[in-house]
């Protein structure tokens, strides 16, 4: 296998789902000030999103390799182009719904995918670990440029013109298909059991495991985190420190560029720090500016906004979170899968999408409840119990790592 090329595709088709998925802080935004739906309503498209990708990695994980990695990622491509299409001229929150459905189904497909063929272009768990922070921080980069191309196509004085920014996602996803497809996958994956009900039993094999229980719900809790705070930025920014919509989202991106930046970082400091001090610095961190930063950014004055630079200084403080939430996700990934044998890498990347998912989309609507019932002023608050939480499981998840818990 000519590793240079298919990390390149992986590269390229993890950037044109993240750009897509986490839209969907914009578009909830954008649902309630064009389609008349509440928080609460508007939230339910990250559920649209998270409870596919749960449900499709859930019963396709296991058995995946013997559809083949460039089959289901092609697919997922060419499902999101049309689904790209269709938001464009359906122009409701109907078809936001279907939208993010699609999206849903078609990144479970891609990261069950990029997350096993890790393992197939790497030979130890140093390279695992940095292949896997900088493939997460492309994703952030991704997410970061989604923050840009909307307000690029948006124009406050014509309510439908953002959605024109769906002509150049699926274009995107176009390109990205026809690279893939000229990306020649010489190796196979390995099996993971002898047919697909032998397949899907590895799954639940691994399940009965206390480091995948551990593990899974470490993922959980970062997700809610992650997600809770991505989701809404653009609406505490438009609610709270009461910036115009372009300067809400645009201003949303700070957090995506700090976690790209916060990956890319611990692919490099992770080579020579334990992950475990890396993990408990940054959560303890993001605690700290939760506590300490959050207020000062909720009681800043902000006069009038015409551009980025009108903003206060403290405004910008709060999203510097993402540098430390950042390195927690795929450190937590390579950890556990590092400990697998490859031919399990498929089943588990199935239980991390699933957990991932269904973590994302509780965090979502607890933010979106928040924001309606106790003020977007106090909603951020809430994640300090789940990265409390997460301190503790670090510990538990360096024991199991090093007593070999999971075996081949």
């Amino acid at each position: 296998m000519k590793s240079v090329g298919i990390k390149l595709s992986l590269y390229i088709n993890y950037f044109v789902f993240a750009i897509l998925l986490n839209s969907v802080g914009i578009v909830i935004l954008k649902s309630q000030n064009n389609y008349g739906v509440d928080e609460v309503q508007a939230s339910i498209l990250e559920a649209f999103k998270d409870l596919p990708i749960a449900i499709v990695s859930f019963f396709i994980a296991s058995f995946l390799p013997r559809l083949g990695y460039k089959k289901a990622m092609l697919i997922a491509l060419a499902l999101v182009s049309f689904a790209c299409v269709t938001m464009y001229f359906g122009n409701s929150f109907d078809t936001a719904k279907l939208l993010f459905a699609t999206v849903g189904v078609s990144f479970a497909l891609i990261k069950v995918s990029v997350y096993s063929m890790i393992g197939m272009v790497t030979a130890n768990e140093k390279e695992h670990n940095s292949l896997m922070s900088s493939i997460e921080g492309v994703f952030m980069i991704g997410i970061a440029l989604a923050y840009f191309l909307f307000p690029a196509f948006n124009n406050e004085n014509d309510p439908d013109s953002w959605l024109n920014v769906y002509w150049l996602l699926a274009g995107l996803s176009l390109l990205s298909f026809l690279f893939l497809l000229f990306t020649k996958f010489e190796n196979q994956p390995e099996i993971p059991g002898a047919n697909l009900l032998d397949d899907f039993k590895q799954m639940f094999a691994l399940m009965a495991k206390v480091l995948t229980i551990v593990f899974v719900i470490s993922a959980f809790l970062f997700v809610m985190i992650e997600q809770g705070i991505m989701t809404w930025l653009p609406s505490f920014n438009d609610k709270v420190l009461h910036l115009p919509e372009n300067i809400s989202i645009m201003m949303a991106s700070i957090l995506a560029i700090c976690l790209a930046i916060g990956r890319l970082l611990a692919g490099v400091i992770t080579k020579k720090i334990n992950w475990i001090w890396v993990l408990v610095f940054c959560t303890v961190g993001a605690m700290l500016l939760v506590v300490f930063v959050l207020p000062k950014t909720i009681n800043a004055t902000v006069g009038e906004i015409n551009s980025l630079s009108d903003i206060p200084l403290i405004g910008f403080a709060f999203p510097i979170v993402g540098l430390f939430i950042a390195p927690i996700y795929p450190l937590l990934n390579s950890v556990v899968l590092s400990a697998l044998p490859k031919k399990l890498h498929s089943p588990m990347t199935g239980l991390i999408v699933v957990f991932s998912a269904l973590g994302g989309t509780l965090g979502s609507r607890v933010i979106g409840w928040l924001f309606k019932n106790q003020g977007p002023e106090k909603a951020f608050y809430y994640t300090l119990v789940p990265m409390g939480l997460l301190l503790i499981s670090y510990f538990i998840l360096k024991k199991l790592t090093t007593q070999h818990a999971i075996k081949a």
